[in-house]
């Protein structure tokens, strides 16, 4: 189905910079994702939708699409998120292509620096005849996850146009900071109380997961003794050789450039320092519960191993879990994402059902209660500036949500 708002909705919200803050102690980490949301309120505000609320506490933006069915359905929620990447956000300036042929090369600035072709990216085959929405090179684009948030504001707008599409009660939640991990955190699912919900904050069309990483990070301290190199011997130690020695006493081979699929990694995210003190900052993923122990428990051991060797501790680590496999939630009733599933087909959508190497926000939200799988928003290349979407591809994400909506009801 063709919507006339999508693009202008879409292309209205990426170029309202919302970039999140790691290092921020607030929530929402930036005010700029707390101005984009009180925009977002408006709209919704505009549209219809009932009991549009901020929660100033958690930064989440929800409303409500009553049930227009007397017929008792489950109650379904929709969520996106409201940051974007740690790449450069600033002046986004979308270029739009139409009817693309599938195989030229796209100059993204002026100079042809920077283009999307299909020896680096031959995902741009599978796009041929659609509308690509790019960067200028300068900038990432915001797909992620701007067009989750535009499918579900146009689905809301369909639904709310069309009554005589039956549905159940509809709830809509667009929350800050998912970038940095930390978003969720505060979700309060008792007041966004529906039976399950879905995040759009998949890739390309047909992506259903149900499955992602058990994730954790350890952040390491290591403290030396610097002396004069020239009066070193049996004196110095050198720490920045032990933050080397920590990360190769890691498995060479189980780092993300080596691995796929359902296999797990160690990831080193930065190491700075000098012989007196070292950082580093090391990422844990596995989809498998046993296997992350065991990854913990080797950073661990590594950690006590290199300790052992001198009469203080010169290695620190705080080693904390980010969110878990939410497969252990959402198996136990798969419903859902059959439900899913069965929407996409009836669209002629070929559902793609795999494991998410990475984490979303249903992550967290499915062990606090409500599960949540991910659904294709149709974003490519995120994070950066080679990042693009057909415009055909959110269109199809919309269908999803609506057909979702009213299968659920029948």
């Amino acid at each position: 189905m063709k919507y006339d708002n999508l693009l202008p909705r879409f292309l209205r919200y990426v170029q309202i910079e919302t970039q999140s803050d790691p290092t921020s102690k607030t929530t929402p980490s930036t005010q700029s994702q707390v101005d984009f949301a009180m925009i977002l309120k408006k709209e919704l505000e505009e549209l219809g939708m009932s009991d549009v609320f901020y929660n100033e506490a958690n930064g989440f933006l929800t409303a409500t699409l009553p049930a227009n069915t007397d017929k008792k359905v489950p109650s379904i929620g929709f969520i996106a998120h409201l940051d974007t990447a740690d790449f450069n956000a600033v002046n986004v300036q979308p270029k739009i292509v139409e009817n693309y042929d599938g195989e030229s090369t796209i100059s993204l600035d002026a100079q042809g620096k920077y283009t999307l072709n299909i020896e680096d990216f031959p995902n741009l085959k599978n796009y041929q005849g659609q509308t690509l929405i790019t960067t200028d090179g300068s900038t990432l684009l915001g797909a992620d996850d701007k067009s989750g948030i535009a499918e579900i504001m146009t689905a809301m707008e369909v639904l709310l146009a069309n009554p005589e599409i039956k549905h159940g009660e509809i709830k809509v939640a667009f929350g800050p900071d998912e970038e940095i991990g930390v978003g969720a955190d505060k979700f309060d699912v008792a007041q966004f109380a529906v039976d399950f919900a879905y995040t759009m904050d998949g890739g390309p069309v047909g992506e259903l997961q149900y499955e992602t990483f058990n994730a954790a990070q350890a952040d390491i301290t290591i403290y030396g003794k610097n002396v004069h190199p020239g009066t070193a011997k049996d004196t110095l130690i050198n720490a920045v050789l032990l933050g080397i020695e920590f990360n190769n006493a890691l498995p060479a081979d189980e780092v993300p450039e080596k691995t796929e699929g359902s296999e797990g990694f160690f990831h080193l995210m930065s190491f700075e320092g000098n012989p007196e003190e070292a950082k580093l900052s090391i990422i844990i993923r596995d989809h498998d519960r046993e296997k992350f122990q065991a990854r913990k428990e080797l950073v661990r051991t590594i950690q006590s191993q290199i300790n052992a060797r001198f009469s203080e501790e010169r290695v620190q680590m705080t080693l904390e879990d980010n969110y878990y496999n939410m497969k252990e939630v959402i198996e136990k009733d798969m419903s859902i994402v059959e439900l899913a599933k069965n929407a996409m087909i009836e669209l002629g959508i070929t559902p793609i059902i795999e494991p998410v190497r990475g984490g979303t926000d249903g992550s967290k939200i499915s062990f606090m209660g409500i599960p949540t799988p991910n659904i294709f928003a149709g974003g490519e290349n995120m994070h950066g500036r080679f990042e693009f979407v057909a415009l055909e591809s959110m269109e199809k994400a919309t269908d999803v949500i609506v057909k979702i909506a009213e299968l659920n009801a029948k």
